[in-house]
C-alpha cells in the first residue's frame, strides 16, 4: 500500500469519527438549510462529504433529539428543510468538543515526545 492510500485511509477516518461534531459545530449559531450545511462542510478538505452522508445523519441527530428541523417557503421558490441545535444538541455539542480537544492534546503529546517519556501506568 503506498502513502497516498494510507493517508486517504486516515482521512476517511478522521472524518467519519469527526463528522458529528462538526455537523452540530456548523449548525450552532443559527438555523441552517441542509444544501447550505453540505457546501459549508465542503469549504473544508477534511469535512467534504456528499449529500448521501449528511442527509443520514441529520436524520439520526432529529431522531436522537440533537436536532429540530422545519420547512420554511423563501418567496417562489421550494421549501427548504432548515435544520438547527436543541437544547440537548448544545450539550452533546460541548461533550464532543470536550473529547475532541481532549484527544487531540494526547496525540500531540504522543507526537512530542519520545514512548520513553509517556506516563508510566501502575501494573503494566
Amino acid at each position: 500500500m503506498d502513502s497516498n492510500d494510507t493517508q486517504e485511509k486516515c482521512q476517511v477516518q478522521l472524518r467519519k469519527g469527526a463528522l458529528e461534531l462538526v455537523t452540530l459545530a456548523a449548525l450552532r449559531e443559527q438555523p441552517v438549510h441542509g444544501l447550505a450545511l453540505l457546501r459549508h462542510l465542503q469549504h473544508f478538505p477534511t469535512t467534504a462529504i456528499t449529500e448521501g452522508t449528511l442527509y443520514p445523519l441529520l436524520d439520526r441527530l432529529k431522531r436522537e433529539g440533537l436536532v429540530d428541523a422545519r420547512w420554511v417557503q423563501e418567496g417562489d421558490s421550494r421549501p427548504r428543510k432548515y435544520y438547527q441545535l436543541t437544547d440537548q444538541g448544545e450539550h452533546k455539542l460541548t461533550d464532543l468538543v470536550q473529547a475532541w480537544q481532549q484527544s487531540v492534546a494526547d496525540i500531540n503529546a504522543l507526537l512530542a515526545a519520545p514512548a520513553s517519556a509517556a506516563p508510566s501506568t501502575q501494573g503494566s
